[in-house]
């Protein structure tokens, strides 16, 4: 096991480079075992697609794997299975993300299958019928799934169907059914670009030899993709209670929350903390241990913070019997009521401050970690030395911070209710 002061990347042992065409690499050397991971990331999401084409982004990031200028789908099975490797591509709402896992002997060539997939994917019509297949399956399953669609019917009620973060990422049946293979080419021609792109790689490498394979792969990969489409924001509700209703099932789901914060905001780290102390330490928080230890009224319940590029959600989730789904709505608006209204006292805070730094280290036990980890600090500009300044800026949130953030973003009277399983009714 590495030490926790060898396990935290800095400026002195991460090499990083930005070739001419604006792709950032960075590498981090680590030759204890024969494993080589990158992690990546292109500025092109579900934010580039039209609410009428949503799921376009997805389904472009799904095909890139079927087919390019150099692998046909078996011949790119087949170079990535023979070795043991993996090679993976999707897509969120700012990014599309690749991955590659390989012994370091294997790992150069996983480097030039992952550029011909990235830049010369051709679409093959038989396999755009497959995944759309596939995709349409999904969400069907997708829409009978009591949190999924709680979550889902959430975010297109602070946002809309029309921004992109109130919308399915994987799209809609009406609008993934109707994708042209046109729709696909044009996506990729005028989005996928190396400009402001990312690839983290940590592992069995020589840092500088990489970094020369990455750019003779990807170097010259040259493109004039437009400025991405502005988001609005869109906020545009205060309080809504939602349901929908699902026959037959015999769990409710509920999410109950609001708007939180985006990543860069001077808040981010005080809703950590005081997500953390609501909803994730130990046993999930205030919420686990009251709502569903204390009171028996949810089979799960816990909070998260999801901090986009733009905005960002403060929510609990829970899933209950139907029965109880109005006292477990009030029991978690209670919590966040007590939260903005009483201080935490230094215990509470001091456990969920040493939980939040001291997880860091576990996560940076594996290349897989240090490369994700090095993804998201250049992603969000947070700079090589964020590591090490962590701490302190989870250590600096005070009480009054908690109590103060939480009364802003999770009053009761403006959250959100969504619900989603069976009406009592038909219990009854």
């Amino acid at each position: 096991m590495k030490s926790i002061a060898n396990a935290l990347p800095s400026p002195e042992t991460v090499f990083r480079t930005t070739l001419p065409n604006g792709l950032t690499i960075l590498v981090r050397e680590d030759h204890t075992s024969p494993v080589t991971v990158l992690q990546g990331s292109l500025r092109v999401g579900a934010a580039h697609e039209t609410p009428e084409q949503a799921g376009l982004a997805a389904f472009v990031a799904g095909m890139l794997t079927r087919g390019s200028a150099h692998y046909d789908y078996s011949a790119f099975n087949a170079a990535v299975e023979n070795v043991g490797a993996s090679l993976t591509a999707s897509a969120d709402i700012h990014s599309t993300d690749f991955s590659i896992t390989s012994l370091a002997e294997d790992f150069e060539q996983m480097i030039r299958l992952l550029a011909d997939i990235m830049r010369r994917p051709t679409f093959p019509e038989d396999h755009i019928e497959r995944l759309r297949r596939m995709k349409l399956v999904h969400i069907q399953e997708r829409e009978q799934d009591t949190a999924s669609v709680a979550a889902r019917r959430f975010n297109e009620s602070l946002f809309g169907r029309r921004h992109p973060y109130g919308r399915a990422t994987e799209g809609y049946t009406e609008t993934v059914s109707a994708l042209q293979r046109q729709d696909l080419v044009d996506f990729h021609t005028c989005w996928y670009t190396p400009r402001e792109g990312v690839l983290a790689i940590a592992g069995d490498v020589d840092a500088r030899r990489i970094v020369d394979v990455v750019a003779d792969a990807l170097g010259d990969w040259q493109t004039n993709a437009p400025p991405q489409p502005p988001i609005e924001p869109t906020r545009i509700v205060d309080f809504q209670r939602i349901h929908a209703p699902m026959p037959g099932k015999v769990q409710s789901d509920l999410v109950i929350g609001g708007y939180g914060v985006r990543r860069s905001d001077p808040d981010f780290y005080a809703v950590r903390v005081a997500n953390c102390i609501l909803g994730q330490f130990g046993m999930m928080g205030r919420l686990g241990e009251r709502v569903r230890e204390e009171q028996g009224l949810a089979y799960y319940c816990y909070s998260a913070s999801v901090a986009e590029q733009e905005d960002g959600l403060w929510f609990a989730a829970a899933g209950v019997n139907p029965a109880d789904v109005g006292a477990a709505i009030e029991s978690i608006l209670a919590e966040f009521a007590r939260l903005g209204a009483e201080p935490v006292n230094a215990e509470e805070l001091a456990d969920s401050q040493a939980y939040l730094t001291g997880v860091v280290p576990l996560t940076l036990e594996t290349n897989e970690g240090v490369a994700s980890t090095l993804l998201s600090l250049e992603w969000y500009g947070l700079g090589l030395d964020y590591l090490q300044r962590y701490p302190s800026l989870i250590y600096n949130v005070t009480v009054e911070d908690v109590q103060r953030v939480t009364a802003r973003y999770l009053a009761p009277e403006r959250c959100v209710i969504s619900t989603a399983g069976p009406d009592l009714i038909e219990r009854g």
